[in-house]
């Protein structure tokens, strides 16, 4: 595959083209030339107005599906949605049927995603079947290629377990995920525990489930040493614990979805179930204090927290609906509505680091792992924008700014028309 890029500007710290627009030629999937003009030859160009290119963007927690939820997402469609939101890798949360708890499940979903222009990274389950029991064949699929070890969506009850899971990871340079989430706390909450759950008549989940859990794990951290990330946080209080965690030197960190920094509880009065989320979404204050966090490295990254669900448990009364919402098409457009370009280009990138995921600066003799988009123009999310098979869009509606173009990793590209 030989592609030239005219024209692009370069949206890079780790090069040093970072904020010039150029020229730049990719053969067989290796960043040949980088000039300030290169001369038309027979690969194939690519022009776009107002071209920008980055790093690719990495997003560590997507759900799709398969194996056991087709229905709601294949893993085909999924990469292919993946790719034209302008993600070059996805990590694969283990919320599947059978979930992947064993170096076989891990090689399953690598081997079905071998052609993709989508780099795929499973995300193995911390305990057998993730009932929060036992540790599950975390070494083995370490080896097998998993960069992290969750189960989505659930808290580790047992405070020993997490600890002997941070423990036994160190000795291979595992990262283990803990879910932000104190049950007996949140009981059966739907909504945040604030003004507005009142006000609906919606159980609430408060703040402190989170934060107790957050509190409790980093003294976990603490004693046993290893490396904690926190999924998806979304007060204002989790942000300063974490804060003061990194400030203490402790191997920890952080992501927040996109849906949170962009929607408030304000929203529910709508009663749409596109917007009953786990974390839920929180309040105003809480979401300026996201945005500063991410703004000052408390958060490391971004991400959509894709999750497909189908019409049937998603049409339903709002305290039966299943929590969760697709993401990965609005993220780019979302953010830019929110925050400054490489604000979100960081965001974007940033978590690669934490997961073990290689790098490619925007160098010549680097492999091309690249993003291409536009920050400009502002449109509407609708219907019409999903490119999920499930369409429980928390962010439906919602004004966006900047366009995605496509892809460019694996010697190959997907440029959206």
């Amino acid at each position: 595959m030989d592609i030239l890029l005219k024209s692009a500007t370069i949206i890079d710290p780790a090069s040093k083209h970072h904020g010039k627009k150029r020229d730049i030629l990719i053969q067989d999937g290796v960043i040949q030339k980088i000039a300030a003009s290169l001369p038309d030859s027979k690969s194939t160009t690519v022009t776009f107005n107002n071209l920008h290119v980055s790093q690719g963007w990495f997003d560590p927690s997507v759900s799709f599906g398969e194996p056991g939820y087709e229905e709601r997402e294949t893993l085909e469609n999924g990469l292919q949605t993946a790719a034209q939101s302008g993600f070059t890798s996805v990590g694969i949360n283990a919320n599947t049927f059978p979930v992947t708890d064993s170096k076989s499940q891990v090689k399953f979903l690598k081997t079905k995603a071998y052609h993709s222009p989508v780099t795929v990274y499973p995300i193995g389950a911390l305990t057998t079947k993730s009932e929060g029991i036992d540790l599950a064949e975390l070494y083995d699929m370490h080896n097998e290629g998993a960069i992290a070890f969750y189960d989505y969506k659930k808290p580790v009850k047992n405070p020993n377990l997490l600890k002997i899971a941070l423990q036994y990871a160190q000795n291979f340079g595992g990262l283990v995920q803990s879910f932000p989430f104190e049950k007996s706390v949140a009981k059966n909450g739907v909504v945040n525990e604030e003004e507005n759950s009142t006000k609906l008549g919606l159980k609430g989940i408060p703040a402190l489930a989170e934060e107790l859990q957050i509190a409790r794990d980093l003294y976990l951290l603490e004693y046993a040493g290893g490396s904690l990330h926190i999924p998806t946080i979304s007060t204002e209080k989790s942000v300063k614990l974490i804060k003061e965690a990194k400030k203490k030197g402790l191997n920890v960190s952080c992501s927040v979805a996109v849906h949170n920094l962009c929607l408030t509880d304000d929203v529910l009065d709508t009663f749409d179930t596109s917007y009953k989320l786990l974390p839920p979404l929180r309040t105003q204050k809480d979401r300026k204090a996201l945005l500063k966090g991410l703004a000052d490295g408390t958060i490391d990254g971004i991400t959509s927290d894709h999750n497909p669900i189908d019409i049937e448990h998603k049409r339903t009364e709002f305290d039966h609906a299943y929590f969760g919402s697709i993401g990965l098409e609005s993220s780019f457009g979302a953010l830019l509505s929110e925050i400054d370009l490489e604000t979100a280009i960081k965001g974007l990138t940033g978590l690669k680091k934490v997961f073990g995921v290689d790098e490619h600066p925007i160098v010549e003799g680097e492999k091309a792992d690249l993003t291409l988009f536009t920050p400009k123009g502002d449109w509407v999310f609708s219907e019409e924008s999903i490119l999920s098979t499930s369409k429980n869009a928390s962010l439906l509606g919602y004004p966006m700014t900047g366009n995605v173009y496509g892809i460019i990793n694996r010697n190959q590209s997907v440029i959206n028309e």
